[in-house]
């Protein structure tokens, strides 16, 4: 079952629980879905940047005095992140950026974009880019 299709059937049960915020969360995470097949876009990549808009969302209503809406943005992030796959734990983002230096043989931060390459090619969508850079220093 496609990430999309399991959205769908998760509006269903969302609707039938009569759960009015988790069906617009979901409905708002579908549009993106179907936007994305359209053009051709991955799924993970969609969820990843539907989830990470709503973190920064939750951070800005955080620093403007307004926690409620902070908080709904934040459960919007967890209930996108449970279509996510599992996050690699740190220690096996280590390995995977140590393998990927010694791979490339880069010996400086002028090598660090083929390293980078290498890390989120193997790393399948398991790591955000932000962690694995900070790995990599």
């Amino acid at each position: 079952m496609s990430i999309t299709e399991q959205v769908r059937t998760d509006i269903n049960g969302a609707m039938k629980a009569r759960d009015p915020e988790r069906v617009g969360a979901l409905r708002m995470v579908l549009s993106e879905l179907q936007k994305a097949a359209k053009e051709g876009g991955d799924e993970l990549a969609v969820l990843r940047r539907e989830r990470k808009r709503r973190l920064e969302a939750a951070e800005q209503f955080r620093q403007g005095g307004r926690p409620e809406l902070a908080e709904r943005e934040e459960s919007e992030a967890e209930l996108i992140t449970a279509y996510l796959p599992v996050e690699l734990d740190d220690s096996e983002l280590d390995a995977i950026v140590n393998a990927a230096i010694a791979e490339t043989g880069a010996t400086s931060p002028k090598d660090m974009g083929s390293v980078m390459k290498t890390v989120m090619a193997k790393a399948e969508g398991r790591a955000d880019g932000k962690r694995a850079s900070a790995r990599d220093k």
